[in-house]
């Protein structure tokens, strides 16, 4: 893990029976990134608080130190594609 990276706080608002939230994780596991994964499904609070703040109704959602990166797996697959992930992370 790159130093820059463990100071990010990862997170990934997901669902228990959400395949996009398991290729989303695989993702970050593949680039060794630690995130807290929070399933939605027992929190409606913080599902509120997600669609208010992601402005999405899916997931999973993912938060970058506090900042909305992307609702849906396909656009943290875009951010990767483009390298952008990577950059985000600090990596």
């Amino acid at each position: 893990m790159n130093s820059a990276q463990k100071h990010k706080k990862v997170e990934i608002y997901t669902s228990s029976s959400c395949p996009y939230c398991v290729k989303a994780k695989a993702l970050f596991d593949k680039k060794g990134v630690v995130y807290t994964e929070i399933n939605l499904q027992s929190d409606s609070e913080r599902e509120a608080m997600v669609k208010r703040t992601g402005g999405a109704r899916s997931v999973p959602q993912i938060f970058i130190d506090g900042n909305f990166i992307a609702g849906g797996c396909d656009g943290l697959y875009q951010k990767e594609s483009k390298g952008e992930l990577n950059a985000i992370l600090g990596l």
